[in-house]
């Protein structure tokens, strides 16, 4: 017989929503677009034929609806992979769990997530204003620490520990090939590193000067097997670890808005998540 999960491991609200994303399953699509500023959700959902369903608690905000006949979600995370955390083990308890009798399901049920998410290039033939699919990322936050292993090649995590001297490994997940071979062309390709901040964790410098010295020149020309790491952000690989433990089909888009070697900022950062989301929608859509 299936453990009985306890009401304080897998906490749900009082209409049965689980407690973080307030939702229940049947407010939920198997394709699931994310982005991590709630206003943002908006301008993914404005491309929906209709909207059925919205909520939003805390950070987490939800709107489902429709494109054609296609059943589709979108919801945003906020920041970092302490929130990835929540949000990929919520999204798997509302298709892997039976809620109201609090067992797993005997049947595993894979969800398709995309985020839609924007990012520093540390390459300078990455300009502003250009698109890219991470193939891998590479978490250089702590949260593998509490989880099992994962299955693939730690080289990239190894590296990174011994040349900017790291206390821990910093863990490394692919992308789902099967989303990435719906991409068009035009999308860079590259290794994202998954920083737990956004000013001394990505090299950035404003009163505090970052322990890692030159991190951004030493890691950009850091190169495995004639590739070298392309961009930072804060969730990807907390993405792809989650998805692999769990089971899901899981892929990180970037708008690349800035680019850390130049320092350039787009200047049409909007104009570029727009296309983003576009591509994204019409990528992984049947519309």
């Amino acid at each position: 017989m299936s453990r009985i999960i306890p009401a304080s491991e897998l906490i749900l609200n009082a209409d049965g929503s689980v407690y973080h994303l307030h939702l229940k399953p049947e407010n939920l699509a198997s394709l699931v677009f994310t982005v991590g500023d709630p206003d943002r959700v908006e301008l993914v959902s404005r491309y929906f034929d209709q909207i059925d369903f919205k909520t939003k608690k805390r950070e987490f905000v939800t709107h489902t609806g429709r494109i054609g006949s296609e059943k589709v979600t979108v919801m945003s995370t906020g920041m970092g992979t302490d929130n990835i955390e929540i949000l990929m083990t919520e999204l798997d308890a509302l298709v892997n769990v039976d809620l109201q009798n609090r067992i797993l399901k005997t049947s595993h049920t894979p969800l398709q997530i995309v985020r839609l998410g924007t990012s520093g290039a540390m390459q300078e033939d990455i300009p502003v204003g250009s698109l890219l699919a991470s193939e891998k990322a590479v978490g250089l936050d702590t949260l593998m620490q509490f989880y099992p292993e994962l299955s693939e090649s730690q080289e990239w995590g190894i590296l990174l520990q011994e040349k900017l001297n790291l206390g821990f490994t910093p863990y490394q997940a692919a992308a789902s090939e099967y989303l990435m071979n719906q991409l068009p062309e035009d999308f860079f390709r590259g290794i994202t590193l998954t920083c737990p901040g956004f000013y001394a964790p990505q090299g950035r410098s404003i009163r505090l000067k970052p322990k890692l010295d030159q991190m951004i020149e030493r890691i950009s020309k850091l190169e495995i097997e004639g590739k070298r790491p392309t961009n930072f952000e804060m969730e990807t690989a907390g993405y792809y670890a989650m998805g692999q433990l769990l089971g899901h089909e899981v892929l990180s888009l970037n708008a690349i808005v800035a680019n850390r070697i130049t320092g350039e900022f787009d200047k049409e950062a909007e104009k570029t998540v727009d296309t983003m989301i576009r591509a994204a929608l019409k990528s992984f859509t049947k519309k």
